[in-house]
């Protein structure tokens, strides 16, 4: 199928979407710092349970590039998850998408690549709907806001070294596995020490049952299945493309906020909706790279 990366990273949106429910919900009773020990330890254990052979294949580019994903993933995550104690799951999920400007940057300024400009304009034209969708008028910031524009960073980082350990060769699965693993020790050190330390909150709201189902949602699907899907997709399609795909899962998020959480689903965000879908289109079609393609197919 030639759309196979991109119908699987476009599944991986709706996942991550639903997980930023999922995410508010299990902050009711635990801390971030819990919550994201909990998942990452889960799908360490279910992917090594699932795939064991993929340990006895590991090399030392494999583990050094999983240990590189996982700290960046467990950065992303820590700073997301704490920063949605003080915003809302919309919100968050809009500022974690500024992730899809930063990526053909990193690129730029690390290995002076071109910036394929299709992708660039979709990717910016991706911001704008997913704005829409979660800025209120006031356009006002709180800590919450920055930290999940940190997290923003170290999730456009991933995306990035994701596509470029992949073409160096390293199997999608293994990756998947150490980076789950890697992100799970940290989770395990830092939630242990701050837990000592009595360090972080819970956001309230929610009991222990339903906190807990929340966290295990988290670990098996927007964890497990969503990055060893998102890493096997990411094989088929470029790293701008991937990270305007992504982007997605703020119009997902929105639309289980609303469904689940009760949030109010404006004009605003029925309208950045459509935008983030057609810088979709935009990245994906090029459609003036294919309307010259036509004009010099008639010369």
């Amino acid at each position: 199928m030639k759309y196979k990366g991109e119908l699987g990273l476009l599944t991986v949106a709706i996942i991550w979407g639903s997980g930023f429910v999922a995410s508010d919900i299990s902050l009711g009773f635990f801390t971030p710092f819990q919550v994201l020990a909990l998942r990452f330890v889960l799908a360490a254990l279910v992917l090594v349970a699932i795939f064991p052979r993929y340990l006895k294949q590991l090399d030392r580019q494999t583990i050094l590039h999983g240990a590189l994903l996982g700290v960046a993933l467990y950065l992303a995550f820590m700073f997301q998850t704490i920063g949605l104690v003080y915003t809302t799951p919309s919100k968050n999920a809009f500022l974690t998408a500024v992730n899809v400007i930063i990526v053909p940057f990193i690129g730029l300024l690390i290995y002076r690549r071109p910036i394929d400009r299709y992708g660039t304009v979709g990717a910016f034209v991706a911001l704008i709907g997913v704005g829409l969708i979660s800025f209120n008028l006031d356009l006002s910031v709180n800590v919450g806001d920055v930290l999940t524009l940190v997290c923003a960073v170290s999730f456009a980082v991933h995306i990035f070294f994701t596509d470029e350990f992949l073409k160096r060769g390293t199997h999608p699965v293994s990756l998947t596995i150490l980076q789950m693993a890697s992100a799970g020790v940290i989770g395990l050190i830092v939630g242990g020490v701050t837990s000592v330390l009595r360090f972080g909150e819970a956001k309230g709201g929610a009991g222990l049952t339903a906190s807990l189902l929340a966290v295990v949602y988290l670990a098996l699907m927007s964890t497990t299945a969503a990055f060893l899907l998102q890493t096997i997709s990411q094989k088929s399609t470029t790293a701008t493309r991937a990270a305007v795909i992504l982007a997605t899962e703020s119009v997902f998020g929105t639309a289980f906020s609303a469904w689940i959480l009760k949030e109010q689903l404006t004009v605003r965000a029925i309208i950045g909706s459509i935008l983030v879908f057609i810088a979709i289109i935009i990245a994906e079609v090029k459609p003036g790279l294919k309307i010259r393609e036509v004009l010099h197919g008639h010369d």
